[in-house]
């Protein structure tokens, strides 16, 4: 996580200031020969230095006189007495990660897991962030910790598993309710890994090894109740009509002689019941090779 700039870092600009003066106040002093432009410059350096300040385009400070909030200062040059007016820490309004994570935390079923998140955050009200909680990095970081294992016991080992973008999504409600009376708003939480015991694992394996096995075996057996199905509805078909049945008998033939170099032993009780005796010795004339 991004660490906030200090209260006081000083800028450059101030820095370069009070080198500027220090220089031109010992020159003009020099050329003088007195040493109080040099004492104007060391004054007025030292002046510039503590207050003048520079926030960055996504930072924001509060600024407190004796204590008291007087506003927000940024992005860009600002000024501050010195003494009389401090400043808070720098607050970056951009979007910051964070990374939680809860281990051996037993879920609905009591199965132990260890769970990897990441939270996606941004400061939306940079006033409310610095007067209603102290450090809410670290106050966002718990508050995840905390509302991960909450989730993580109300749901089962198989819900986590399959609905990971679910539990982000509660888990992006539950926050941002906490977060908004700070201005932070939680933009999305993302399940990153869900961690099981070993020996659960191969369990588990095993388990959909055996379930893959079942839905095959009951698919395969639908598949024979339909084959025996469509056999006794072709069997009633033939029963009454005995032409269907000679041209199933003499395309089934066909399709075993068809392949060059092939043989079939037919019965002659077969090749009666289908009238081939004819046909098949006019074939086999007509195949004959002349002598």
């Amino acid at each position: 996580m991004k660490t906030q700039l200090p209260s006081n870092k000083l800028s450059t600009v101030g820095v370069s200031l009070f080198a500027v003066l220090i220089l031109a106040g010992a020159v003009v002093g020099h050329a003088l020969d007195s040493r109080l432009p040099f004492g104007i410059g060391l004054v007025a350096g030292l002046y510039l230095l503590f207050a003048i300040r520079v926030a960055a385009q996504w930072e924001k400070v509060a600024v407190l006189r004796f204590g008291r909030y007087r506003g927000l200062r940024g992005p860009g040059l600002f000024h501050m007495i010195p003494i009389v007016e401090s400043l808070s820490r720098y607050v970056d309004q951009r979007v910051q990660v964070a990374s939680v994570s809860a281990e051996s935390t037993l879920t609905r079923d009591t199965v132990p897991v260890n769970v990897d998140a990441i939270i996606f955050w941004m400061v939306w009200n940079p006033e409310k962030s610095i007067l209603e909680v102290q450090d809410f990095d670290q106050a966002i970081t718990m508050s995840a910790q905390t509302a991960l294992r909450e989730s993580i016991g109300r749901h089962e080992l198989h819900q986590m598993v399959a609905e990971r973008e679910m539990l982000g999504h509660e888990l992006q409600q539950i926050l941002d309710q906490k977060t908004t009376p700070w201005g932070i708003t939680v933009q999305s939480v993302e399940i990153r890994d869900v961690q099981i015991p070993s020996a659960l694992q191969d369990a588990m394996s095993r388990e959909a090894q055996a379930e893959r096995e079942r839905r095959a075996r009951t698919i395969l057996g639908l598949a024979e109740t339909e084959i025996a199905e469509k056999f006794g509805q072709a069997a009633l078909t033939y029963q009454h009509n005995p032409v269907a049945l000679h041209l199933r008998a003499m395309n089934m033939l066909y399709e075993a002689i068809k392949e060059r170099g092939s043989m079939v032993i037919v019965p002659s009780s077969a090749v009666e019941t289908m009238g081939l005796g004819g046909t098949l010795a006019t074939a086999a004339l007509g195949g004959a090779k002349p002598q």
